[in-house]
């Protein structure tokens, strides 16, 4: 199947090496070598952590020894999510022109310290440093007092803690994506609202940046309601954020004063513009049907990515959802579609997350550790465009991304307008 892959795609060694390294014992690599020869059998060899993914002929593509480090938990709990950003990562290595990239060096920060590893890939050269990649490794690196060249962390810092020199900052934050929600739903007209948020520090985190950014907007929250962990059953939260518990108990008190039975139909509340809704997938695909069972389903209804994952069937539960997402997820851009055709021309159908939107923050950072270190965010080619949206710094030197929108449309995803996020 790699063979074959290859033969479709010869211009796509390094997404066949990025597959070699998830499967290195793999059958397949030999038939690779007696097909295509060693030039496609050299560039597909394992990048073993602490050593260099080199060029197709196996030399070191910069000469001077220098290399890109890139800080990943490789091993232990996260090792799943770093796999798919390193595949993402190489993906961009190999998608660059073999002239203009450096080499590459993993390190695995779950089996030394992040200081450890900073220190060890300055010493060893490295030129710029993406990642690590946890909030607690991010500013771990922050708080690292050796010498060190300029780096990219996958994740944000604490919001109170200061930025050193020359440290970028790069997250898929599901804050931001709540505050563009609030943006955008004042920029629509839709100023006042209601929002109902799963239990968790995780809906909490989400509803205070939305709560925030839409006020300063000039927007309003109405009403708020959490919905409970481990049920589908959320009528008691949709009944309080829309007041149809208060027409039930106005409906009782007119026929006690009136004494008879009275044919009632509950009612909602009419002052809201819009509700939002965050939430992974499953919470999504069961919250939209009981809106529109509790005559809401007229009210434009918003949500952050995690409520999107592709399916042929269960999104048309969600049918109207509105939600910010990244154009490697919803886009049929040109770039998109052709980068998504040589995933699958690598692995076939079997792409496992290199579908997914991790695959494609990886493919980013190593756009933004290539632009950086040649011009540290400003001058020709800026703003980035990258897959996960587009990509500018912040004073903070944190990346910004300016998302694509789309809506839920017969259980597909329907690009919408961007609205302007500044």
């Amino acid at each position: 199947i790699a063979a074959q892959a290859a033969r479709r795609s010869p211009d796509t060694p390094g997404l066949f090496a990025a597959w070699r390294t998830r499967n290195p014992t793999h059958p397949a690599y030999e038939i690779a070598r007696s097909e295509f020869g060693t030039a496609l059998a050299a560039s597909s060899d394992r990048p073993e952590l602490g050593t260099l993914v080199r060029g197709p002929g196996g030399e070191p593509i910069s000469g001077t020894g220098t290399h890109i480090a890139l800080l990943l938990p490789m091993s232990g709990r996260a090792a799943s999510a770093a796999a798919q950003i390193r595949d993402g990562f190489l993906t961009g290595y190999y998608s660059t022109t073999a002239n203009a990239r450096p080499d590459v060096r993993i390190y695995d920060t779950a089996a030394q310290s992040v200081a450890d590893a900073i220190g060890q890939a300055a010493r060893a050269g490295a030129v710029f440093i993406a990642g690590p990649l946890t909030r607690d490794e991010a500013n771990a690196a922050a708080d690292y007092n050796g010498s060190r060249p300029p780096m990219l962390t996958l994740n944000f810092l604490a919001p109170d803690h200061p930025t050193p020199a020359d440290f970028y900052q790069f997250a898929l934050s599901p804050e931001d994506e709540a505050r563009a929600v609030a943006r955008r739903v004042v920029q629509e007209g839709r100023l006042r609202g209601v929002a109902l948020i799963p239990s968790g520090d995780w809906g909490v985190r989400v509803l205070a940046a939305f709560s925030e950014q839409l006020q300063k907007s000039g927007g309003q929250l109405l009403s708020s309601a959490t919905l409970p962990a481990g049920r589908n059953d959320f009528q008691n939260a949709i009944q309080q954020v829309l007041r149809i518990s208060d027409s039930r108990a106005r409906h009782e008190r007119l026929e006690r004063v009136l004494g008879t039975s009275l044919e009632f139909q509950p009612r909602r509340r009419t002052d809201v513009d819009f509700i939002f809704a965050p939430g992974q997938a499953p919470i999504a695909r069961q919250l939209k049907p009981q809106l529109k069972f509790y005559y809401a389903g007229d009210i434009p209804t918003y949500a952050t990515s995690d409520a999107y994952e592709p399916s042929s069937t269960l999104n048309q539960d969600m049918e109207g959802l509105i939600f910010p997402d990244m154009p490697w997820m919803v886009s049929g851009s040109a770039a998109v579609t052709k980068l998504h055709g040589a995933v699958h021309d690598a692995w076939g159908d079997d792409t496992g997350g290199r579908g997914g939107r991790l695959f494609g923050f990886g493919y980013d950072a190593w756009s933004l550790a290539i632009a950086l270190q040649s011009n540290r965010g400003s001058g020709a080619g800026w703003p980035l465009n990258g897959v996960t949206g587009e990509l500018s710094l912040d004073e903070q030197h944190r990346v910004r991304r300016e998302f694509d929108w789309a809506q839920i449309r017969s259980g597909s995803p329907r690009v919408l307008s961007r609205a302007s996020d500044k």
